[in-house]
């Protein structure tokens, strides 16, 4: 496979199966990963991953918090605005999503609270006491995971919704304070089955976003 591939296979699953994932592939996506680059060779990246008992506690206690309509806590990042560039690509979603999925969008929100039925997911931090450029470099790593995830047939989505209660995080996997929760990556096999996955989100040309200067 080549990286090309890689890029135009990886797309983010909103359904997985509930087989688990092998252990021996976790650590093989992860392995690779590592190989990314940062900063004078910091390697920010502080990894937890959640399978088994611990990722089901986790989702109880989710569930928990979307019951008792509780907030996202403070230190969740949202932007304080978007462009509008973005915005115009966000209205686009729901009827790309219609378009390609048909009514199995409807399942888009419980999906969202209930981590994908993810077998597992991959939650990547770093010391409080680094720069933005360090969330840089968890990018790139983030970006090599999903990569990886594509050679050893598994599927992934990155999502803001798997980091809504970083204190139920905190206690179920034994995060330290001084880490900053940065993103989650629930990995797995995708459910191929369910018409949600069918979705591949547009790309707008490089013309409107590349700028080449002679």
């Amino acid at each position: 496979m080549t990286v090309k591939e890689a890029l135009y296979a990886r797309r983010s699953t909103r359904a997985f199966l509930s087989k688990s994932v092998e252990e021996e592939k976790l650590r093989a996506v992860l392995e690779a990963a590592v190989r990314t680059p940062s900063w004078a060779n910091s390697q920010p990246w502080e990894v937890f991953v959640a399978t088994g008992d611990t990722l089901e506690r986790i989702k109880k206690g989710y569930s928990e918090k979307y019951a008792q309509k509780a907030e996202a806590a403070p230190e969740t990042p949202r932007p304080q605005a978007w462009s509008e560039a973005a915005k115009r690509r966000q209205k686009q979603l729901r009827p790309d999503m219609l378009r390609d999925c048909g009514s199995a969008v409807d399942q888009f929100g419980i999906l969202n609270q209930t981590m994908f039925n993810a077998p597992a997911v991959i939650y990547i931090c770093m010391d409080k006491i680094l720069s933005e450029w360090s969330l840089y470099d968890i990018g790139a790593f983030s970006q090599s995971i999903m990569l990886a995830a594509v050679e050893q047939g598994l599927s992934t989505i990155p999502a803001i919704t798997l980091m809504l209660y970083p204190d139920v995080l905190r206690r179920e996997l034994k995060i330290p304070d001084n880490l900053k929760l940065t993103i989650g990556i629930a990995i797995g096999y995708a459910d191929k089955e369910n018409a949600i996955n069918n979705f591949v989100s547009a790309r707008d040309p490089i013309s409107e976003t590349v700028h080449f200067l002679y």
